[in-house]
Parts: C-alpha cells; sequence; structure tokens
C-alpha cells in the first residue's frame, strides 16, 4: 500500500491553538482603539458642558439674569461662572467653570477663549496638546464651545472627524 501524506488531528490541533495565540496577542497592535476612546471622551466632555451650562441657565432664570448682555457672575465664591444672556461665557470662568476636575484631563486651546462677550467660542482639547495652536492640534479632536448671544442659545460642537 502507498502511504498517503497529510496532517493528523493532533497536528492541525496544535497549528490552531498556536494561531489563537498569536491572534489574542498580535490583534490588539493593528486594531487602533485610541481614535474611538478620544470620540468617546469628546462626547462625554460635550455631556458634561451641556449639562453644566442648563444648570447654569437655570439657575440665570430664577435670578433674572437670562436676559442680560453683559457678563456677571452668578453663584457663590468659590463655585461662581460668568455669564451672558443667562449661558456660561466662552472663558476659564464661564463654561470652564462648570466642570470639576477640568485641568486633570482638559486644556483650552492657545489663543481661545480670552474674551467673555457674547457669541465667542473657546476651544478644549485633550490635556496632552497642551499649548498647541489650534491649526495643529493633532488629528483635529477638540470641542467648540460657542457663548449665547441675543438670538441663540449656547452651541457645542466637537471636531473629531479625523481624531485617531
Amino acid at each position: 500500500m502507498k502511504r498517503q501524506g497529510g496532517f493528523t488531528l493532533i497536528e492541525l490541533v496544535v497549528v490552531i491553538v498556536i494561531l489563537g495565540i498569536l491572534a489574542v496577542t498580535a490583534a490588539p497592535r493593528f486594531l487602533n482603539l485610541q481614535g474611538d476612546a478620544r470620540n468617546a471622551a469628546l462626547q462625554g466632555l460635550k455631556g458634561a458642558i451641556n449639562g453644566g451650562a442648563g444648570i447654569v441657565y437655570g439657575k440665570a432664570a430664577v435670578e433674572g439674569k437670562e436676559s442680560d448682555s453683559s457678563p456677571q457672575t452668578i453663584g457663590k465664591s468659590p463655585n461662581q461662572v460668568e455669564i451672558v444672556y443667562g449661558y456660561p461665557t466662552a472663558t476659564s470662568a464661564g463654561i470652564v467653570a462648570t466642570i470639576s476636575n477640568f485641568s486633570d484631563d482638559w486644556e483650552i486651546v492657545k489663543d481661545t477663549g480670552k474674551e467673555n462677550a457674547a457669541g465667542k467660542t473657546i476651544k478644549l482639547t485633550f490635556k496632552q496638546y497642551k499649548d498647541t495652536a489650534e491649526g495643529s492640534i493633532p488629528s483635529k479632536c477638540f470641542l467648540t464651545y460657542t457663548a449665547a448671544d441675543s438670538t441663540n442659545p449656547a452651541k457645542v460642537e466637537i471636531t473629531a472627524d479625523a481624531c485617531k
């Protein structure tokens, strides 16, 4: 009889086990989950900002300051927030003051958020991009908060389409 060449069942199982081990250890290196994590973090920050702005607007409405066009403060020290048209201003004394532990994870994009007037914007990004100018933030991962003006409430937008 002629002996046929081939693999035994044991050899096939060993090869499959080795391939499985390689897949488990190598796959995470090929999958880039950082972009998804950054997008999720920005979505979380957006939710925190929307919640904080809503709470501040409610307090401003109770105090009758929701239609004032000049910047004012609301709350008691050390929890004061600067507002315009009832919403936090686009400054560190405004919207940033509504976020607890802001400096642990986030930074203000360099050269934004210096004015407290209505309709102005502030851009927030990850702490690792500290002191990075707006045009060169890696991957363009940032959030833009626009202060309220006479016709529009405060607005939050995320720029993270290439956040990889």
